[in-house]
């Protein structure tokens, strides 16, 4: 099934496509070559490459986040928001933080896919984006 134009990226779906040690990376790297190859727009906030060259230098090394950063980030949309997506977000946490695996980050993701976005479909190995009824690729 071809991709979508648009797509926003969580950032599992980025550490799967970095790290060849993930249960998920050959998915991950036939979703890029998709996504190339239907000259797909990858959509992401500064959140996610926060959290995914965070995650990166942790769980991999400094090398693998700085490749990520030079690398991947260039060939990214970033989405602009403003205090109104983090006040929503802030609501959404509060809402539903507690009975679902839910980071501030996911908070903020959902908002931006949901108002910004127009529900984009979403690249996203975490099941907590299809918990929060966001379309989720794969």
């Amino acid at each position: 099934m071809p991709l979508p134009s648009r797509l926003f990226c969580d950032t599992s779906f980025f550490y799967a496509c970095l790290d060849q040690g993930d249960v998920n990376h050959q998915r991950a790297e036939v979703i890029v070559e998709d996504a190339a190859t239907a000259s797909t727009v990858l959509w992401v906030t500064w959140d996610i490459i926060s959290e995914t060259v965070t995650l990166l230098r942790y769980r991999r090394n400094f090398p693998a986040a700085l490749t990520f950063l030079a690398e991947v980030k260039p060939w990214l949309a970033i989405v602009s928001y403003g205090d109104r997506v983090r006040a929503e977000a802030e609501q959404i946490f509060r809402e539903y933080g507690r009975d679902h695996r839910l980071s501030f980050c996911d908070a903020i993701s959902f908002v931006v896919v949901t108002t910004l976005l127009d529900n984009v479909p979403c690249l996203t190995f975490d099941e907590d984006f299809r918990s929060l009824g966001l379309i989720v690729i794969p």
